[in-house]
């Protein structure tokens, strides 16, 4: 089981980043996929969830109207679209399959190595 990021990068604030998270070993429609962030200091936060049937999306009241989250099952990846990008979301970024999007934080199962995202101001 491997999750890939991919997509990050230094962004101005109030710019646009698309991240993608490519799965092997399994397919997206068999888990959840979240998206999580952790900045210096900071602890492990929750982004957004995608459901394994792809027709739920939930997200963290920060990100809430600025990212989408969407999977496309036959290259089996998600992304995380984020626009509006504020000097705070700055941070490591990781996809994850979990147990569900019901619970929050979700509850990881695999996860990735993570892509760096930094907004400037």
């Amino acid at each position: 089981v491997q999750l890939v990021e991919s997509g990050g990068g230094l962004v101005q604030a109030g710019g646009s980043l698309r991240l993608s998270c490519a799965a092997s070993g399994f397919t997206v429609e068999d888990y959840a996929i979240g998206w999580f962030r952790q900045a210096p200091g900071k602890e492990r936060e929750g982004v957004s969830c995608i459901s394994s049937s792809g027709d739920r999306t939930d997200y963290a009241a920060s990100v809430k109207g600025r990212f989408t989250m969407s999977s496309d099952n036959a290259k089996n990846t998600v992304y995380l679209r984020m626009n509006s990008l504020k000097p705070e979301d700055t941070a490591v970024y990781y996809c994850a399959a979990v147990g569900g999007c019901s619970s929050w934080p979700p509850n990881i199962a695999y996860r990735g190595q993570g892509t760096q995202v930094t907004v400037s101001s």
